[in-house]
């Protein structure tokens, strides 16, 4: 309406509060579409995993941005994807089946056409997949083993946020299993393990916050404001410095799409979370999930 775009019987309007009359003739003309240009190829660094003919896992580190969006245009693991992929027969080409926050690090699974994308994201929804992350929080876990099931929707003053509800929103499920507690007599860390039941937005992140143990360096669901320090200053200085949520997506298994045999995934703590770890003081039983990336 503003570029005069917008006619009511030949006559530019310029005020959505018009009123329209019986036979009047509305008349909009829109402007040409801007297409987005394709992602280019990339020859940036890509951790595999595993790959065959149908798929690949790939080791997100922290500080990636997963697929080309507004403001990053390039760069991502998308485009990483594309050069890995040049040399691929005609009619594959990759394909996020899930996907990760730009600082959260771990496990991405891709597939090579769209058939196996629909059957992998099948897989991945139901549950004949594991999705287990690794996550560092404030405070102390009382409980070994506990569901989150709040439910989950967009904050309506926020799009980058969602609430936590019982009543409204998506049905959301988290399974939280503690694994260790830093010293200290009071306060601390925990590590956490958390299974995905359900795949919706920030839903680890909201979760738990929500019960009261947000992930350490979270920008958008952990404010210094409402966090319990460790009583170890050292510790508290190295929480603050984090530069991003402790959050690792460590073990994935699914069957496969063509063959159904069962496959299994762990990737290793980036350098940054496993000094968070290690001055955490965590110990074993933890340490055993802190091996190296491998597939089974």
């Amino acid at each position: 309406m503003e570029a005069g775009r917008v006619l009511v019987n030949g006559e530019p309007v310029g005020r959505p509060a018009v009123r329209l009359a019986q036979d009047d003739v509305v008349e909009v003309g829109l402007p040409p579409l801007v297409r987005r240009p394709r992602p280019a190829p990339e020859p940036l660094p890509l951790d595999v995993v595993y790959q065959d003919e149908m798929l690949l896992v790939v080791n997100k580190p922290p500080g990636v941005v997963v697929h080309p969006a507004h403001g990053h245009r390039g760069g991502t693991l998308f485009n990483a994807l594309l050069w890995h992929a040049r040399s691929w027969p005609v009619g594959q080409r990759p394909s996020l089946v899930h996907r990760l926050d730009r600082h959260t690090s771990g496990l991405l699974l891709v597939a090579r056409t769209r058939v196996v994308h629909a059957r992998l994201a099948r897989l991945l929804g139901s549950r004949a997949a594991e999705k287990d992350y690794l996550a560092v929080v404030h405070g102390r876990a009382r409980r070994s083993r506990f569901d989150v099931t709040l439910r989950l929707a967009p904050d309506p003053t926020d799009r980058r946020r969602v609430v936590a509800s019982a009543t409204e929103g998506r049905p959301s499920v988290t399974r939280v299993e503690r694994l260790a507690l830093s010293s200290g007599p009071r306060r601390g860390l925990s590590l956490v393990r958390c299974r995905l039941l359900t795949g919706r937005m920030h839903q680890i992140r909201a979760h738990l916050s929500a019960v009261g143990l947000p992930l350490v360096g979270d920008p958008v669901y952990c404010c210094a404001e409402n966090v319990a320090w460790p009583d170890d200053s050292g510790l508290s200085e190295v929480c603050r410095r984090f530069a991003r949520q402790a959050l690792h997506a460590w073990r994935l298994t699914f069957p496969h799409p063509v063959s159904g045999r069962r496959l299994e995934f762990e990737a290793s703590l980036p350098d940054d979370m496993a000094e968070l770890v290690a001055a955490a003081g965590f110990t074993s039983p933890a340490l055993r999930l802190m091996g190296s990336s491998r597939p089974r």
